[in-house]
């Protein structure tokens, strides 16, 4: 090092530029990523987003098959449970902590949009760069500047009531409107109720039962009769759907334990000197000393 006409940085130097605090630029850009990212990917599963898709009190978007997935038992690893809780960091219990989002299609955006969803209202695009908003508890998503030019607190779609604390933005980041949603969580806990209003499971039970009380009963039992119950027909369908791919998974899982036990290979093909040294014949050569 040095000697060629360079100048060799101090330890000082390096951490300076290391620590620097970020740019304006460089957050809105970090931001609009992961603006983009929830707006079209589950954050648990990975994979894009697809109707129904549902919502917790923080806003973030799932895939319902997601959610019902992870509240059903099944035999997976418990990585998989945990990098779940990770995401959903006690948001989710049972499906009273969300809500299914009800997005109007854009009919005529471009074929290569990922969820071309619009404001009834407006018509204006919902997705990153645009803030939108859905109420509980019906669920229909508008834009924010919709919602604050319509007077009243009914839904314009549905004509349901709601309250004003119930209008939740989605993916938000603004720290005000993140404030208001642990509030508005914390407000609905002393009242006994979930984020889709419904009556939440009371806690001064024991641990086993009160998570039993906060997954739905019908979504515990891995029996599929008992998942026909479900009263939403959408819901018990795609519970039926989850069980099922969780039974072949199972047994495909449990056909390949069972190949791993026996040899693929050709048992009328000499091994040679591979094979086991107790099974292995020795000759002694004939002109071998005594």
């Amino acid at each position: 090092m040095g000697n060629d006409g360079g100048s060799i940085p101090t330890r000082r130097e390096l951490v300076k530029e290391a620590a620097r605090n970020p740019t304006t630029t460089e957050i809105k850009q970090s931001q609009h990523e992961q603006q983009e990212y929830g707006w079209t990917t589950d954050p648990i599963t990975r994979k894009p987003l697809s109707p129904p898709i549902v919502s917790d009190s923080n806003g973030k978007l799932y895939n319902k098959e997601s959610i019902i997935e992870y509240l059903l038992p099944s035999d997976d690893a418990t990585t998989t449970k945990a990098d779940a809780e990770a995401v959903l960091q006690g948001a989710v219990k049972s499906l009273k902590d969300v809500v299914e989002i009800k997005f109007e299609v854009d009919t005529n955006a471009a074929k290569d949009v990922k969820n071309p969803w619009k404001c009834p209202v407006t018509g204006d695009r919902l997705g990153p760069g645009e803030k939108a908003v859905y109420l509980v508890p019906c669920g229909h998503a508008f834009s924010a500047t919709a919602i604050k030019e319509v007077s009243g607190e009914r839904c314009v779609t549905c004509d349901q009531e709601y309250a004003a604390n119930d209008i939740i933005p989605v993916l938000p980041t603004a720290s005000t409107d993140i404030a208001r949603l642990a509030l508005r969580v914390k407000t609905l806990k002393e009242k006994g109720l979930a984020h889709s209003l419904k009556k939440a499971a009371k806690e001064s039970k024991k641990r086993k039962k009160r998570e039993e009380a906060d997954e739905a009963p019908a979504l515990i039992s891995v029996d599929k009769k008992e998942a026909n119950n479900i009263n939403n027909s959408s819901t018990a369908a795609l519970t039926a759907k989850v069980l099922q791919e969780q039974e072949i998974k199972k047994r495909k899982m449990h056909n390949d334990n069972l190949k791993t036990l026996f040899s693929s290979r050709d048992q009328s093909k000499p091994i040679g000197k591979s094979a086991d040294f107790m099974t292995r014949g020795y000759d002694i050569p004939a002109d071998a000393k005594r």
